[in-house]
């Protein structure tokens, strides 16, 4: 192509790139693409400065930032970063405008009387990840007993929701209600003084949340099946995890002061909280569902059913 060894003026280079000559002066100043002056003191540009206005024209189209492009013109991050960290930064923004369309959703679909209520409950939480925050500190505040962190991390894993990228109305409800709980400082309270009480008794925690996991894992298919609570291995398993992390026997005795022991696992809040856990999207049966059928079956055994 004949220009291809010519400078150009800035309203042919508007014409070879189809930037407006407003954008290119914008974009002069801002150390973005450059010129050199003619000897009339008009702005010429070279061949680098075509393809380097190209590639801007393309970024910009993508929807980059100024701060971005100019990055990759000058080496500082590569094409494919810059892309990624916007594909990043989209997700999250559509993961909030996803969020916002299902609290309006959810308030549109309330019954009259509840629309208020609905959108109290809704407006106080910012978004699925803040109420996902603020689930892991409740339980955080609440574990007193020394636990590593992988074994927190496995509990969260279990007794957190991870949010979905584009929720239903029932899911952000059960967000927002699950926030609800994680500030009740009444059962906070409840759950803090049940574990300093067990912290006090229990020997050894890591022992005793290894054996109520095998007891959950025994009551699941049982829980899964719609089974009543009931006596069996599950619910002996239950007992004896927590009859030998305390350096005792499983005896009635035992059994009936153990389910004063975990009464505060029993509050209906915490059932509240296991079902909202399922509603904002985890499996139909979590560790918190087993665990409430072992502390039901409990008290069937204990005699105070």
């Amino acid at each position: 192509m004949p220009w291809l060894d010519e400078t150009f003026g800035i309203g042919e280079l508007a014409r070879l790139t189809g930037v407006p000559v407003r954008t290119i002066r914008f974009y002069c100043d801002e150390g973005i693409v450059d010129s050199v002056r003619s000897t009339g003191g008009h702005r010429r540009f070279d061949r680098a400065a075509v393809e380097r206005l190209e590639l801007v024209r393309r970024l910009r189209g993508l929807g980059l930032g100024l701060t971005a492009v100019r990055q990759v013109l000058v080496g500082e991050r590569s094409l494919a970063e810059v892309v990624a960290a916007e594909r990043a930064s989209l997700d999250v923004r559509l993961a909030e405008l996803a969020w916002r369309r299902a609290c309006l959703r959810a308030v549109e679909e309330a019954a009259p009387a509840d629309r208020a209520a609905r959108l109290g409950l809704l407006a106080a939480v910012e978004n699925g990840a803040a109420a996902r925050e603020a689930l892991i500190g409740f339980w955080r505040r609440t574990i007193v007993a020394p636990v590593s962190a992988e074994m927190f991390d496995a509990f969260v894993a279990i007794a957190v929701p991870e949010p979905t990228a584009d929720p239903t109305p029932s899911q952000v409800v059960a967000f927002a209600e699950l926030f609800a709980l994680a500030g009740d400082r009444d059962l906070t309270r409840l759950l803090l003084a049940m574990a300093r009480t067990n912290a006090e008794l229990i020997a050894d925690e890591g022992e005793l949340l290894a054996g109520i996991g095998e007891a959950c894992a025994l009551a699941e298919p049982l829980v899964r099946a719609g089974e009543p609570p009931r006596a069996g291995p599950a619910l002996d398993r239950f007992v004896a995890a927590h009859a030998s992390a305390r350096r005792t026997r499983d005896t009635p005795r035992f059994r009936g002061r153990l389910l004063s022991w975990v009464a505060a696992d029993r509050d209906p809040r915490m059932r509240r909280y296991w079902r909202l856990v399922v509603e904002a999207g985890a499996a139909p049966v979590t560790i918190g569902a087993t665990h409430m059928w072992l502390t039901d079956s409990l008290q069937l055994s204990a005699g105070r059913g």
